[in-house]
């Protein structure tokens, strides 16, 4: 009963802590976003401003003030029944059975009437009719206030001291225990930084969910099982390609916050995405993602071979420090290797990545890259490749084009390449795709926002692709999931197989 009740305070306390750290905290996300049939009383409460910070103030101290009392056993009763009520208005904002049956505000998936809610409700209301709760202050005051009121015990062999003492330790106990623990949260925070995804921080796409179309269908990359789109790192981490647009990247970056990101990636998760292909640098983020949500989304990490014999694995050795699940050679720095003839790098990295047991990916722009390699015997586990058509407005012409050029500097000629076409040649890499029996991972499908979804994945499917690889935003994902979707089940034209 202790350490239920401990256990108990300690989300409390922690959800508590984390919110009043917080300084921009607020709970309109979670009240305004509510889809139970109670949304009423909770889009009131968040659209009246007055009231919208009384209830703020009201829910961070009453977590932490109830998780305190929980976790060393004082005043439990009315702890337990003042975080019952509490745990009911979460529970009946986003309620897990009828219309507003998905889990989103907690990340918990598609559950029926019981959830983490309502399982700790049931805990707390027992702790209210219990007799025996635990080790804790009531219990030590209550032994005081028994031995004030009862005649002294006179017994020779009863030592009455020690048994004293011993239920002072008894009783008193969660508290080393508390300072432990708030010690480890604290070194924690410092490492990582606020929770941003603790309890009501997260606004997600509720309703936009509701219109999900399906199942989005996987394949199957070495032992993972991998949805059929995934989500790209780019918009994340800041890579805009945005042609001549110089606002965009740092606009990426404003948008998506580290709590942006986190409510983007659960949104995908909760619409079918499990994977997400990151550049080297996100790795970071994506770990504290998986270590905060307990997420089990699929990690593929591009990485970078080292610039020379010493570190050419440092940077696979940190991602897979990181928590990566896959790893994949970096689409520029394989063109850079075959543009430059050091294609040996290249198999260096893929045979190590295979040595420690990852599915090993090879991704480039340059489809020249990849034929040069398997003339070479270099076979990874699979390709990623960019894969779009060039039937859009800003493609420069055929004749100007070069292999290489997307790894290039950007040309003020309109002729040149401007950060505006990342498959050169369409038609060879269809006829190198085509030829191949490894899986392919189709990248860049939209060319950076140049071709309507529909039309870029279907011609991505259509010439062979087993997977493909877009950046969204979190107001994109259920509807790139449904194109996902319809484009899958009327797919025509498909001449090669299915190899994942």
């Amino acid at each position: 009963m202790t350490l239920l009740r401990v256990a108990v305070g300690w989300h409390f306390l922690n959800e508590g802590v984390s919110k009043f750290m917080q300084s921009s905290w607020t709970s309109y996300n979670y009240l305004i976003n509510s889809s139970g049939f109670l949304s009423g009383f909770y889009h009131w409460m968040a659209q009246n401003d007055g009231l919208l910070r009384i209830v703020d103030q009201i829910n961070i101290y009453a977590l932490i003030f109830i998780g305190l009392a929980l976790f060393i056993g004082w005043l439990v009763r009315y702890a337990s029944l003042s975080g019952f009520l509490l745990l009911a208005l979460y529970y009946f904002a986003y309620p897990p059975f009828g219309a507003s049956l998905s889990g989103i505000a907690t990340n918990e998936g598609n559950l029926y009437i019981v959830n983490r809610i309502f399982i700790e409700a049931v805990i707390l209301l027992l702790f209210v009719f219990a007799n025996n709760r635990g080790f804790g202050i009531d219990n030590l005051m209550a032994g005081f206030r028994q031995r004030i009121s009862s005649q002294f015990d006179k017994d020779p062999k009863t030592d009455l001291a020690v048994n004293s003492r011993r239920k002072i330790i008894k009783n008193l106990v969660s508290l080393p225990i508390l300072c432990i623990v708030g010690f480890g949260a604290y070194k924690n925070q410092k490492k990582l930084g606020v929770d941003v995804i603790s309890g009501a921080t997260l606004q997600v796409g509720e309703t936009s969910l509701k219109n999900l179309k399906g199942v989005l269908p996987k394949g199957k990359l070495g032992n993972h099982q991998i949805s059929r789109l995934i989500a790209g790192g780019n918009l994340i981490g800041g890579w805009s390609h945005s042609r001549d647009l110089i606002y965009t990247g740092g606009l990426f970056k404003a948008y998506n916050s580290e709590k942006k990101i986190f409510e983007t990636l659960i949104l995908a998760e909760n619409a079918g995405i499990n994977a997400i292909n990151i550049g080297f640098p996100t790795g970071e983020v994506m770990a504290k993602y998986k270590r905060l949500t307990g997420s089990r989304i699929k990690v593929i990490t591009q990485v970078a071979p080292g610039k020379n014999a010493g570190n050419l694995f440092d940077e696979m050795n940190k991602a897979i420090d990181l928590g990566s699940d896959i790893l994949q050679v970096q689409g520029a720095h394989t063109d850079f290797c075959a543009r430059d003839g050091k294609l040996d790098i290249i198999q260096k990295l893929l045979d190590e990545i295979k040595r420690q047991g990852y599915v090993a990916g090879l991704g480039a722009h340059s489809v020249e890259a990849l034929i040069l390699c398997e003339q070479m015997g270099i076979i990874p586990d699979y390709y990623m490749k960019t894969m779009h058509h060039d039937q859009y407005w800003s493609a420069h012409p055929k004749e100007f084009r070069n292999p290489y050029e997307a790894i290039g500097e950007c040309k003020s000629d309109h002729n040149l390449f401007h950060d505006n076409l990342f498959c050169v040649n369409p038609e060879k890499t269809i006829e190198f795709i085509s030829q191949t029996n490894i899986p392919v991972m189709g990248f860049k499908v939209l060319a950076a926002g140049a071709i309507y979804p529909e039309d870029g994945f279907n011609w991505a499917f259509q010439n062979g692709a087993d997977f493909i690889c877009v950046g969204m935003f979190d107001f994109q994902v259920v509807n790139d999931v449904n194109i996902c979707i319809d484009t899958l089940n009327k797919l025509q034209g498909r001449t090669r197989g299915w190899f994942a």
